[in-house]
């Protein structure tokens, strides 16, 4: 169930301070204070480093801090990448009509947790991944809806085959959004959802798949 992601690789205070950039904007952007425009929407430059904050801290509150820290160290393309992929999935799912409720939510978590061993080793795995413990249920969702789309489709997403057909149906919606990446974190490649030279994350966040 649970697949670690290649990452690229002292105290875990300077770690943090090192790890965690400045993201500020200039004032001659296209899209001033924005890191990226998805469908419209703003997606800004604080909201970014809010979030990679907050798994820098969670972080460094590890035994493991420095490691963690250093081994992502591309946290903020990742985080980005996976802020515009969720404006993506979720299109897709709506317009799938794929609908989740805080129940399924719940349930698959706690069926995760009891295979990773229990709710703090879940929250420590998807830590080395760059995802915050308060950001677990929204992972979770997002593979609940992905596992939604897929039904949808009739795509096997434990197959080539239909990880291709996910693929296609995600790059459609991802192209009708006019995704606008901020120059400075890189170039959304709509024909594989991702962001530059990050991971494709409906491919990545399978290390924690829950099998009904």
């Amino acid at each position: 169930m649970f697949r670690r992601r290649t990452a690229l690789s002292v105290s875990a205070t300077a770690a943090l301070l090192a790890a965690t950039p400045l993201l500020a904007a200039c004032s001659g952007d296209a899209h001033p204070g924005a890191a990226a425009i998805v469908d419209g929407k703003r997606i800004t430059v604080a909201q970014l480093q809010a979030k990679v904050k907050d798994v820098r801290a969670a972080q460094a509150k590890s035994p493991q801090g420095g490691q963690l820290i250093m081994n992502t160290g591309r946290l903020s393309l990742a985080t980005l990448n996976g802020m515009i992929f969720d404006e993506v999935l979720a299109r897709g799912a709506k317009d799938a009509g794929v609908t989740i409720t805080r129940s399924d939510i719940q349930k698959w978590r706690a069926r995760a947790e009891k295979q990773a061993g229990g709710a703090e080793r879940l929250k420590a795995m998807w830590l080395q991944q760059g995802v915050a413990p308060d950001e677990v249920d929204a992972m979770v969702r997002n593979q609940l809806l992905l596992d939604g789309l897929a039904k949808h489709l009739g795509a096997d997403r434990g197959k080539p085959q239909g990880q291709q057909k996910l693929a296609q149906a995600l790059a459609k919606t991802s192209r009708s959004m006019g995704i606008d990446v901020n120059p400075r974190f890189g170039k959304w490649d709509d024909q594989q959802v991702i962001l530059g030279e990050t991971k494709d994350p409906w491919i990545t966040t399978e290390h924690v798949r829950q099998q009904a």
